[in-house]
């Protein structure tokens, strides 16, 4: 497992996108081979063909990653891999055909255009069935033991075993005192063993990886134990430095005040804080700039499409618990809630507009959030800020609540791209899981991968309300 952002990342899923790229990489170089047939091809356009090839290596990863072709939840069958595949590389074709257009200096040949695509079309294709014949292949996943059975142990085992290509292979739990569980089944794994037992399963099943799952330490680690496990280079992780690296989020229900003290992350250099409000300056700028006719077209057609202001404007709680004016397109009627008081919006809310529900699944309706973001009151990437009357609520009935007040709420975000919209006290409980990972774990590459995601999200016109 390879670790980013504190995050885990399985050796296969990495290898799987190295691989295909390079196969990628040597289509193109196939077909400029095919299509010239010079002995010294290589010696003589070697540079100027191999930047081209990675041109369309990097395109057409682009357009995979944005079909979902990552997603093994959601590709399921090897007719849908096959259709995707073929769908993805065709509009990757369409975008080089822009590129090559709009600079004609990286046009690679009509000829070797062609020829390479047919090539990558089929090697992609054989490649990735033929991965998703080898993805339960166990051989590069690491071995782990479970100490505890309980409810954060069966969590924790849970959740591996429902996520694909973990890259985990689980082999047991360990009972804290209690022999008559060994050889029973929790989940799926069973207990197999007691304390005294763990030296004997690490060197004969082969583990690589201790979680330590109890919801009460004191007095009841076999610390002589772990400590020699450690010393022969096993490594030892608590449930919840675990839990955060599998799922990208951080566990309520076992956060302990001493983890979050102690643990890595939580850093605000100088530095990042720069970076991070430069970002935000020159991103909503390029932003405001290039979608200013789309603004102004969408102002015009809300004033057609219903009576009332153009511009919706709400209090919303931002950095230091500081109140401040957030701006948006009105997609909903001018008395939504007249009567009503504050009440959580919800998917296909029937106070929106018809051209309101339209912009709240494009999310045309964020973009005045740009001016917000532009004076200082919101950063490009952040929590959602919330409202104060949904906040005070909130904070009496979730812990650590507060603790998004830390930094600038942002126009999206990690709990944004991770979880789909919600509406209610649970879905709150939920989304700050995700809020704090990041805010624990926020930089500037977090930021744009956050970015990077979320254009995917809108493209893909997911968790709109």
């Amino acid at each position: 497992m390879i670790k980013l952002f504190n995050r885990y990342y399985s050796i296969k899923d990495i290898l799987f996108f190295l691989i295909e790229s390079f196969l990628i990489f040597v289509s193109v170089i196939l077909a400029a081979y095919i299509r010239f047939k010079i002995t010294n091809f290589w010696l003589s356009d070697y540079y100027a063909i191999g930047f081209k090839a990675m041109l369309i290596t990097f395109i057409c990863q682009l357009s995979l990653y944005y079909s979902d072709l990552y997603n093994t939840k959601i590709i399921r069958t090897r007719q849908e891999t096959i259709i995707r595949s073929l769908q993805a590389i065709g509009v990757a074709a369409v975008i080089l055909s822009i590129v090559y257009y709009a600079i004609p200096g990286l046009i690679i040949g009509r000829g070797i255009f062609l020829i390479s695509i047919f090539i990558l079309s089929i090697t992609t294709i054989t490649w990735r069935l033929f991965y998703s014949w080898t993805i339960d292949i166990k051989a590069l996943d690491e071995k782990i033991l479970i100490v505890g059975t309980g409810e954060t142990a069966k969590d924790i085992a849970k959740r591996l075993l429902n996520k694909e290509k973990v890259g985990y292979n689980i082999v047991g739990f360990i009972s804290v005192d209690d022999a008559t569980l060994v050889g029973k089944s929790l989940v799926n794994p069973t207990v197999v063993g007691t304390y005294n037992d763990i030296c004997g399963i690490v060197e004969r099943e082969g583990i690589s990886k201790i979680i330590v799952a109890l919801s009460e330490r004191r007095g009841r680690l076999p610390l002589d134990t772990l400590l020699r496990c450690r010393l022969n280079g096993i490594k030892i992780e608590d449930d919840s430095t675990f839990y955060e690296g599998i799922n990208g989020k951080i566990r309520l229900e076992s956060l302990r005040p001493s983890w979050l003290i102690f643990s890595d992350g939580f850093k605000k250099s100088w530095g990042s804080i720069v970076t991070k409000r430069l970002l935000d300056i020159v991103a909503s700028l390029m932003l405001l700039i290039m979608m200013l006719p789309v603004m102004l077209l969408v102002a015009i057609l809300i004033k057609l499409d219903s009576k009332g202001h153009v511009f919706f404007k709400q209090e919303r709680i931002g950095q230091d618990g500081n109140i401040f004016t957030l701006l948006k397109f009105r997609s909903m009627r001018e008395d939504a809630e007249s009567g009503l008081g504050p009440v959580w919006a919800k998917k296909d809310d029937d106070r929106a507009t018809k051209l309101g529900r339209i912009l709240r699944k494009t999310r045309l309706d964020e973009l005045p959030q740009l001016i917000n973001v532009l004076k200082g009151d919101m950063s490009f990437v952040g929590p959602r800020p919330e409202r104060p009357f949904f906040v005070e609520q909130l904070k009496e009935k979730i812990p650590y609540y507060s603790l998004r007040e830390s930094v600038r709420p942002g126009v999206t975000g990690w709990a944004q791209i991770c979880y789909p919209y919600g509406a209610s006290v649970e879905d709150a409980y939920e989304k700050l899981q995700y809020d704090l990972y990041y805010i624990k774990n926020m930089s500037f590459l977090l930021d744009l991968t956050i970015i990077f995601e979320t254009a995917k999200v809108v493209l893909l016109g997911r968790g709109s309300r």
